[in-house]
Order: structure tokens, then sequence, then C-alpha cells
């Protein structure tokens, strides 16, 4: 018997979060670039009820995005498609930001676009970062979001990145605007599709950064934006679970910055010092 299915491509504490809110009684596909990583979360979404299956899917290769379509829709018709996978500036470099947080995410939106159930809905996990990027040309926007997917790395004000956390805000600017563009192609079939902006929030990994090297930038920043903390992977997940409910489906094409206010004080308020930096 066929179940509706639910895709989640990055297996992190943000991805297992929203999976958790929209999974209940269908087929969960969990992909992440190491199996193993996957693995791990469909022992613990298995313990909690769920129904999973894993796969190994490097979100910077068409041909394995590919082999995600076919392996999910062999349970059913695709309903659920979250994208939470990604790379950061401090992690690899501007090709590889390029090829997996922009590249990427491109492609998964154009294929999973052919294939999502009427009544589906996807959301892309983007960044703060990218709501820290001056304004674009309109033509810059323009080339971003409609771009065949393989011309998007050789368009010149791309080529021209040296700098990986420019990539990482050029990457997460393009998602967004991939989005908008996607929600028409979306739509025909039935579902929408939005993305998700947000600041620092405490996983194992930003748990690390916070008492690292950088801990102390880290914690002030933090303690001087609006909310005076960070955020949890549950409350990006109650936003995703809206915006992919029945509730929210007069939204499509759009972004939603969630960071406890840190973006609005980066450009005007107690954080302008931060611009020094970025």
């Amino acid at each position: 018997m066929t179940k509706n299915t639910v895709v989640l491509l990055g297996t992190g504490s943000i991805g297992q979060a929203i999976a958790r809110r929209v999974s209940a009684g269908m087929h969960l596909v969990l992909a992440d670039l190491k199996k193993e990583n996957a693995d791990k979360a469909a022992k613990i979404l298995e313990d909690a009820g769920f129904e999973t299956s894993t796969i190994a899917v490097n979100l910077g290769s068409r041909e394995d995005i590919l082999a995600l379509v076919e392996h999910a829709q062999s349970f059913g018709p695709v309903k659920n498609v979250i994208n939470a996978a990604g790379v950061s500036p401090s992690q690899a470099s501007v090709q590889d930001i390029l090829r997996v947080d922009m590249y990427g995410t491109a492609v998964l939106l154009e294929e999973f676009g052919k294939v999502v159930a009427e009544g589906g809905s996807g959301v892309v996990i983007s960044s703060q970062s990218g709501h820290r990027l001056g304004a674009l040309t309109e033509e810059q926007n323009t080339q971003l979001a409609t771009s065949p997917v393989d011309e998007l790395m050789t368009l010149p004000f791309i080529t021209s990145i040296t700098d990986t956390l420019k990539a990482y805000q050029y990457s997460k600017r393009c998602n967004v605007l991939r989005v908008m563009y996607e929600a028409s192609r979306w739509a025909k079939r039935g579902a929408t599709i939005n993305s998700i902006s947000p600041g620092i929030i405490i996983t194992p990994l930003a748990n690390d950064e916070l008492h690292g090297p950088r801990g102390e930038g880290y914690r002030k920043m933090l303690s001087m934006s609006p909310a005076g903390r960070a955020g949890t992977p549950d409350e990006v997940g109650d936003l995703a679970e809206f915006l992919m409910s029945s509730r929210g489906r007069w939204i499509s094409g759009s972004d939603f910055l969630i960071d406890g206010g840190t973006t609005a004080s980066y450009w005007y308020g107690d954080l302008q010092y931060l611009k020094a930096t970025h």
C-alpha cells in the first residue's frame, strides 16, 4: 500500500524538528550527505513512531537529487519536501558553497516541482545571511531567480566571488529568489513552496561555536539582539508546520526571517557594529 511521502534533505536538528511536525502517518525519506547521519536520525524517529527510509545524497549533484526523487516516489506521492541541507562559510570553499547551497537547492526545487503531489508543500531553509547582503540590481535578481539552473554558477557577478561569506550570502539570497520563481510552477501542481531564513539556532554545531574561539563575539551579538537569545529548532519547526499545513495554503513564494530581530538590529539597531566585519 502506497503512502504519502515526506522528503527531508539534511537530517540535523532543524530538519528533524520540521519532519516531526509534518510526517505522521506518512513515509519519511531521510537524506543526508553521510548515510550514517540519516541512519542516526532514522533510529530516533523510528523510536518515536515514524516510518522511515534513508539514502545518501549530495545536494550539489543533480544525479543524486534525481535518485532521491525516484526513491521518494517509490513509496507513494511526494507530499512534503524539506530542504535543510547545506554547507557554511567556515566549512567549505567558495565553489563548494555555490555548488551545494545555490546550485543544488535550485536543482532540488526544479526536480521536486515536477512531481510534488496536489496539496503538497515545500520549505527551504535559507539563512539570515541572505538578508545581510546589500540590495542587488533588478537584473541580478532576475538572473538569480530565473536563469537556467546550469547557468547559475557562470553568472559574471557569481564567478567573481572570492570570499566564502559572500558566496554563502549570495547563495541564500538566490534560495529566496528561486522560491519566488518556482512558486508559479509548483502552483500548477496545486502545491506551495516557501523559504525560512533562521538566525542563530542552537544545534550541537552552533553550541560548539558559542563555546569556541569566536564564542564571545557570538554571545555578545545574541545578548544585544532584540530577543536577547538564540533560537531553537522547535521554533523553526513551528513556523514550517504552519506553512506546510492547511492553514498556510494562501502562502507561497515567500521568505520568513526568524532571527529574534537580529537582522533588523544589524541594519538599524544596536548590532550595526557588525557591518564593519561583514
